[in-house]
């Protein structure tokens, strides 16, 4: 066994750790701590990235002296590690780019909870990316919820109060289904890792006539659904505008770039690993992600635009955006899948900027959220400006940038489905960008209208500091990156994909 096999366990592990020992420290402590962490994680899962490259198969590493199916597993293969060193830099940037605002949005002696929080978020969303067993994707999703609660709350407004409450209910709702869909699952084959549970599929199929049965259907359904309330799927979005738009802005740009995408990805490896892309395909579900996606593309649009706040325009955007990815997840082609798992990325990468770029315009704006307040703030802070211009011509898909390059992949991925699917999909694809246009480019004509400012936020100057700065250039790197060489992304996303079968 190599040295580097030990990395994603370890990385895992070190991030529930760094969370126990950050717990006597002081605020300033523990910030280093986190730092330290999701700084070496991302190494970690870069080498990860490199040797599985460089073997050309994934691995699996065993929790323990205790094989399957008795044992626990995680998996390691190329889009496993692409997404780990991913999510761990974006969530790197994210606290980078908010982390003078935790220090003033979050009590002195709560600050360390902070930190701690976000260890456990990182160790959950690691766990979950990695697990080979279901039931341990389940436990490591109550610990990202949980986590991921506590992150909205801890500024201890009422609208955030209220919001993690939301949050909560929601994602119990979710979680309650999940462990009922993965209960029924067992009780079915009795096997919880991902491999021999797939077995056990494949040996009910072949004793059905080459068709799931009844109870593995309304299983499967259940734990679809269970995931699909968890990452706000519309109808089930309703907790998103105020989770992400009453939080510190470090939280906000977690919650809306990683944690719904973690649950996605659980599910994408539950159709791969456990059921098999033919078996949902007869199953009918994708249909009703399809439709699902496409409803959500539009109605998160509306709901952006009929947003009075940038926050809440850019959490609504977040609706239409998980519309995308589940859209490209039913259509049900291989093309379909990759430009799905690209759309994460992009997702990921352009929400952060876009909120955290939000947080300098407002700050510019004595803290003023309402569009109309926002007038001319990108001359008082012309960086964000140029940051949010660009994370929305990346949204509204421009070329050059990530979102341009998405929105194509969706497009010639419906090409590969038949006529209805297709049809649908470039029509709500071209629907769904006119009113991306709108409320985005709205709101860069508004920040970039120098009259009529109002008086009281007229001489208002920002004066960010210059970490976060670097962390909104690197953002404006990788979106450009995913734009300009999008070709090795796919290239890789498509590798991972084949490695799952």
């Amino acid at each position: 066994m190599s040295f580097v096999h030990n990395f994603p366990g370890f990385s895992i592990v070190l991030c529930m750790v760094a969370g126990i020992i950050s717990t006597p420290m002081k605020g300033k402590h523990a910030k280093r701590v986190t730092m330290a962490v999701v700084s070496l994680v991302f190494l970690a899962s870069l080498a990860s990235l490199g040797y599985v490259l460089s073997n050309g198969e994934p691995f699996i590493y065993t929790m323990g002296k205790f094989p399957a199916p008795w044992g626990n597993e995680i998996r390691v293969g190329v889009l496993e590690t692409l997404l780990a060193s991913f999510f761990s830099l974006i969530m790197l940037l994210s606290l980078v780019g908010g982390m003078d605002h935790v220090f003033k949005d979050v009590k002195e002696e709560k600050i360390n909870l902070y930190f701690i929080l976000v260890d456990l978020l990182l160790s959950s969303l690691l766990a979950i990316i990695y697990t080979n067993d279901l039931f341990t994707g389940y436990v490591f999703v109550e610990i990202n919820t949980i986590a991921a609660c506590g992150m909205i709350m801890i500024r201890e407004r009422g609208r955030s109060l209220i919001a993690a409450i939301r949050y909560m209910i929601m994602s119990s709702i979710g979680s309650g289904l999940l462990l009922l869909g993965l209960a029924m699952l067992y009780g079915i084959t009795g096997q919880l890792l991902m491999q021999p549970a797939h077995q056990a599929l494949v040996a009910i199929r072949e004793m059905n006539g080459g068709a799931l049965n009844v109870p593995c259907l309304i299983t499967i359904s259940v734990i679809t659904v269970g995931l699909a309330i968890k990452s706000g799927l519309y109808p089930f979005h309703s907790w998103m505008p105020d989770a992400y738009g009453y939080s510190t802005i470090s939280s906000s740009s977690i919650l809306s770039s990683l944690v719904s995408k973690s649950y996605i990805v659980f599910l994408i490896k539950f159709f791969y690993r456990v059921v098999d892309m033919k078996g949902i395909s007869d199953s009918r579900i994708l249909n009703i992600l399809f439709v699902l996606g496409l409803v959500g593309m539009i109605m998160g649009s509306v709901g952006a635009i009929r947003a009075t706040g940038i926050y809440r325009m850019i959490a609504f955007s977040s609706i239409a955006q998980i519309g995308y990815v589940y859209m490209g997840i039913g259509l049900g082609t291989d093309l379909g899948m990759v430009a799905a798992v690209f759309h994460i990325l992009t997702h990921a990468s352009t929400k952060s900027l876009l909120f955290l770029s939000a947080k300098g315009l407002t700050d510019a704006s004595r803290n003023q959220r309402r569009f109309h307040y926002l007038q001319g703030a990108a001359f008082r802070t012309p960086f964000y400006g140029i940051a949010f211009l660009i994370g929305s011509l990346s949204m509204v898909g421009i070329p050059m940038l990530a979102g341009f390059i998405s929105k194509i992949l969706f497009a010639s991925a419906s090409l590969d489905a038949d006529a209805g699917r297709a049809i649908s999909t470039l029509v709500v694809l071209a629907i769904s960008t006119i009113l991306n246009a709108v409320y985005f480019l709205h709101t860069v004509i508004r920040i970039y209208t120098p009259v009529n400012i109002p008086e009281e936020v007229k001489d208002e100057k920002n004066s960010s500091p210059f970490s976060a700065k670097v962390a909104l250039f690197v953002l404006i790197l990788i979106n450009f990156g995913l734009g300009l060489f999008s070709q090795p992304i796919t290239d890789l996303i498509q590798i991972g994909l084949g490695m799952f079968g």
